[in-house]
């Protein structure tokens, strides 16, 4: 398959979608999916480098199952599972950073969390999972290690929203298109990277891990005129 970032319109990310990762973050629980946008210039193919922490800025990781659409979808409806599973062409294991002191002084002051979300290389993706490695996306496990020292492991199983829902509200309100990349939400356990860390991630079926989800990811401090200040 060809590259992902250069098929993806857009990156679409659900948020708040594990209780235990709602809780460590103090935030409210939704009471139906919500989402937002993370550009695919932050998308950042396997062995392509390192991921860049701008100066200022404290970075967090989320790993988190990604989804790969294969087709236009509009309005599916949200408990249609044979639909959703139809409009995902395959898999990825992604690693949504986040700017957390940017984004807290968004929502803090009520501003868009677009640069929280939206450095480049704030996307590490492992290479692309075909569907038929992974049966049921509600029952995998996904891990995250910081220098070999797990911080999250948990199952998709523990989903708020369950993947015909997410793709379900996403699609009423913007068409996905084939090779977006859907995002479905982090387990607990995360927490700050700084230069000198190193991340490995992957995802277990069954017991069994998926080779092409393996990830390694060295942290490093980005250079240029960016640094973090209260907007």
């Amino acid at each position: 398959m060809a590259s992902i970032k250069a098929n993806a319109r857009k990156v679409i990310c659900i948020g708040r979608n594990y209780a235990d990762h709602v809780k460590e973050l103090n935030n409210a629980r939704p009471k139906q999916p919500f989402f937002f946008l993370k550009p695919p210039s932050s998308i950042l193919p396997p062995n392509s480098g390192p991921c860049l922490r701008p100066r200022g800025i404290k970075l967090h990781y989320e790993v988190e199952l990604a989804l790969i659409i294969s087709k236009n979808v509009k309005d599916l409806g949200g408990s249609d599972e044979k639909g959703a599973m139809e409009a995902i062409a395959g898999y990825a294991l992604g690693i949504d950073m986040t700017a957390r002191n940017a984004q807290d002084e968004a929502k803090k002051k009520g501003l868009p969390w677009s640069i929280a979300k939206g450095f480049d290389t704030f996307l590490p993706m492992s290479d692309y999972i075909s569907k038929s490695s992974i049966p049921d996306p509600h029952d995998v496990e996904l891990y995250l290690s910081v220098n070999d020292e797990v911080r999250q492991s948990d199952s998709t199983g523990l989903m708020l929203f369950r993947i015909p829902r997410q793709l379900s509200e996403i699609s009423r309100v913007m068409t996905l298109e084939k090779g977006d990349v859907v995002l479905t939400g982090t387990p607990k356990g995360v927490g700050e990277v700084r230069a000198g860390d190193v991340m490995t991630a992957g995802i277990r079926v069954g017991g069994k891990e998926l080779k092409e989800g393996n990830m390694r990811v060295a942290v490093e401090d980005r250079d240029g005129p960016y640094e973090f200040k209260e907007t």
